[in-house]
C-alpha cells in the first residue's frame, strides 16, 4: 500500500480510502447491508495497510456508522482515521449539531471522529451552516478532541467551491473528481485550488459510480491497443493518483475480490506515475466516451423553470449518461425521480419558451421526445 503525506496536515494515510455507502444488503433482501459481510470487508481492507475509512450518519439509512463501529473493535480502531459527516438536514442550532455528533460517537464507539465533515454542501448550506454556528462548532469540538479535523464534501460548481474554501481555514475537503469530471463541479481547477492552500483532498465518485469500471466498445479499444495492459479500474485510479494534490481515493467494495484488487493498484501508485503516453491515451479516452453524447446540453437552466414542470437539464443529463456509459434508466435514482415527480417529456406541450432561451440553441423540443422514447 502506497501512503500520502495529508498537505498541511503532515499526517500520512493510504491512498486507498474504504468508502463504506454501498455495502449490499444480504441474499435475503430483509436488511439493507449485511453486516457479517461488510466488517469482514472492512476488516480486509484494514489487514491490507488501508488507514483511511469513510462513513456518513445518513448512509445506508443511517446504518453505516454503526456497522463500522463493529468492525473497529478489537484493536482495529486504533489502526485507521474516521471520516464521517454532518448532513445540514439533521441540524438547526448548537444544541442538534452536539447531539448528533454524540450519536455519531457512540454509533462508531470511539471517542474522537478524526475527520468530521459538512456534508455536500453548496454556497447557501455554507452560509445556513456558518448561520447556525457550525464554525464555532467544529473549532470547540475540535479543542475538546471530539474531533480531529474539520472538513467538507462538496458536489457544486467551481465559482462554490472556491468561495467556500477561501472562507475558512478547512483542514480537509472532498470532492467528487475522475477523468470524466474535469471540468465539472469542483474540477480540476478546484483540485489544484485546494493544493495551492496545502488542503488535502480526499477524492469519491473515482469510478462515477461504477461507470468507469467497464469501458464500452469504443474505449476499450483505446485501452487494448495501448501497450501496457490495464483493466478500467486501474486506469482510474492510476489516472487520479499521478496528481499530487490527490491525498487519498475513496473506492467502496461489495466483495472480497474488489478489496484484493485496489489493494494490488494501490500499492503501485504515485503522484506523477503516468509518462507522457499513458497522460495521451486519458485524454483519448475522454474524447471517446465524450464522442457518444447524445446533446450538448451543458446544465446551465436558462430553459428553467418549465411552464409545464419538465426537468429538461434532467432528462438531458439522463441521456447522456445512458449512452456515455451504459446506464440502465430503470437503475438510475434521477430517472425514477424524474419520472415519480411527473417531470418528463411527457408533459411538454412544445410552447417553445425553452429554445427561445437556450443559450446553446439546441432543439429542445425534439430532442426532448428522442431522449423520452429511447429512455422509456
Amino acid at each position: 500500500m502506497k501512503y500520502r503525506t495529508m498537505g498541511k496536515l503532515g499526517i500520512q494515510t493510504s491512498a486507498f480510502g474504504l468508502g463504506c455507502m454501498r455495502f449490499n444488503g444480504p441474499a435475503s433482501g430483509d436488511s439493507i447491508i449485511d453486516e457479517e459481510k461488510a466488517i469482514s470487508l472492512i476488516r480486509q481492507a484494514i489487514d491490507g495497510g488501508v488507514t483511511y475509512i469513510d462513513t456518513a450518519y445518513v448512509y445506508l439509512d443511517k446504518t453505516s456508522e454503526n456497522v463500522l463501529g463493529k468492525a473497529l473493535r478489537d484493536g482495529y480502531r486504533d489502526k485507521v482515521r474516521i471520516a464521517t459527516k454532518m448532513p445540514l438536514g439533521a441540524v438547526h442550532d448548537r444544541e442538534s449539531m452536539q447531539a448528533l455528533l454524540d450519536e455519531e460517537l457512540a454509533k462508531l464507539q470511539t471517542d474522537h471522529i478524526d475527520f468530521y465533515l459538512m456534508h455536500g454542501i453548496d454556497k447557501a448550506e455554507w452560509e445556513q451552516f456558518k448561520a447556525i454556528g457550525a464554525r464555532e462548532f467544529f473549532d470547540d469540538m475540535k479543542r475538546e478532541g471530539k474531533i480531529r479535523y474539520k472538513c467538507f464534501s462538496f458536489h457544486a460548481p467551481y465559482e462554490e467551491f472556491e468561495y467556500i474554501l477561501n472562507d475558512w481555514d478547512w483542514d480537509m475537503c472532498q470532492i467528487q473528481y475522475n477523468f470524466m469530471d474535469v471540468e465539472n463541479q469542483a474540477g480540476t481547477k478546484g483540485l489544484e485550488l485546494a493544493g495551492s492552500k496545502g488542503i488535502p483532498v480526499v477524492i469519491m465518485e473515482g469510478l462515477l459510480g461504477g461507470r468507469l469500471s467497464k469501458a464500452p466498445d469504443n474505449v476499450q479499444a483505446l485501452y487494448d491497443a495501448f501497450p501496457v495492459k490495464r483493466s478500467p479500474v486501474e486506469w482510474a485510479f492510476r489516472w487520479l493518483c499521478d496528481h499530487p494534490e490527490v491525498a487519498v481515493v475513496l473506492s467502496g467494495c461489495n466483495e472480497p475480490e474488489q478489496i484484493e484488487e485496489n489493494l494490488r493498484i494501490f500499492d503501485t501508485v504515485e503522484p506523477g506515475i503516468m509518462d507522457a503516453a499513458e497522460r495521451k491515451l486519458m485524454d483519448d479516452v475522454r474524447a471517446a466516451y465524450l464522442s457518444r453524447t447524445r446533446i450538448g446540453c451543458t446544465g446551465c437552466k436558462y430553459c428553467m423553470p418549465c411552464p409545464n414542470g419538465v426537468n429538461i437539464p434532467g432528462v438531458f443529463s439522463v441521456w447522456n449518461n445512458v449512452s456515455l456509459y451504459g446506464v440502465d434508466p430503470a437503475k438510475d435514482w434521477r430517472f425514477r425521480r424524474i419520472r415519480e415527480n411527473n417531470e418528463g417529456a411527457d408533459q411538454c406541450v412544445g410552447c417553445g419558451a425553452c429554445e427561445a432561451a437556450c443559450p446553446q440553441q439546441l432543439s429542445i423540443i425534439e430532442q426532448l421526445q428522442t431522449a423520452w422514447g429511447e429512455l422509456c
